[in-house]
């Protein structure tokens, strides 16, 4: 079902812009003024801190923006993204490979996007959101090489009730039911997201569609 994949990575994609706007409102823009000014001790290594952040987040945001232009070279900017990464601070190196990850499976480059995700969900210095999603990720792009009983163990912690990323966790896991041949369980658990008022829309409609292609009972 290549098309609910498809469209299951672009919800994440939006879930995801959805969800840091929630946690981190303008903080993108914050951090790229950012410069502590102090002396000595402390104050000094706080500036030291403010100013590596400035940096991250400019040079962030310039191949950010390189890789929206027409023509772009995806494959460098993955690259770009990975120079970034070695070198920025916290929050910045998570996105720096999240961003390296996604560009590296949209130029075909899999196993070093697979890596990415992989790497980042078992980071524990990352955002546990960050974390997360780069599990979803990995679940997601890994649905047609990995095993399915780990996609099912990795998923499964992002399914529970208290987790942000619930819905798409659930929807994965109704798709890696469908690969192990558990038409019954999927369907459960799409019955479930289809009458889930908390879910997105698209999300709640889709489930309905892979419900009416799986085989009747």
């Amino acid at each position: 079902m290549p098309d609910i994949f498809d469209e299951v990575q672009e919800d994440l994609r939006a879930e995801r812009a959805r969800q840091l706007g929630m946690r981190y409102g303008g903080a993108f823009a914050a951090l790229a003024l950012l410069v502590v000014v102090g002396v000595g001790g402390w104050q000094g290594w706080r500036w030291y801190q403010g100013r590596e952040s400035e940096a991250a987040s400019n040079a962030f945001l310039v191949v950010h923006r390189e890789t929206e232009a027409p023509g772009a070279d995806l494959k460098a900017a993955a690259g770009r993204f990975d120079s970034i990464a070695a070198q920025a601070p916290g929050g910045y190196r998570t996105l720096a490979r999240l961003r390296a990850a996604a560009l590296k499976s949209e130029t075909g480059d899999l196993p070093g996007a697979m890596a990415e995700w992989d790497a980042v969900a078992g980071d524990s210095a990352a955002d546990p959101l960050y974390r997360d999603l780069a599990s979803l990720n990995w679940v997601l792009h890994g649905m047609d090489t990995q095993d399915p009983a780990t996609l099912a163990s990795r998923i499964a912690p992002l399914a529970g009730e208290s987790s942000p990323w619930r819905a798409s966790a659930r929807e994965l896991q109704a798709l890696v039911a469908i690969r192990q041949g558990n038409a019954a369980e999927a369907r459960r658990i799409l019955q479930g997201l289809a009458a889930d008022t908390t879910a997105p829309q698209a999300l709640r409609e889709r489930a309905g569609r892979v419900m009416a292609q799986l085989p009747s009972a």
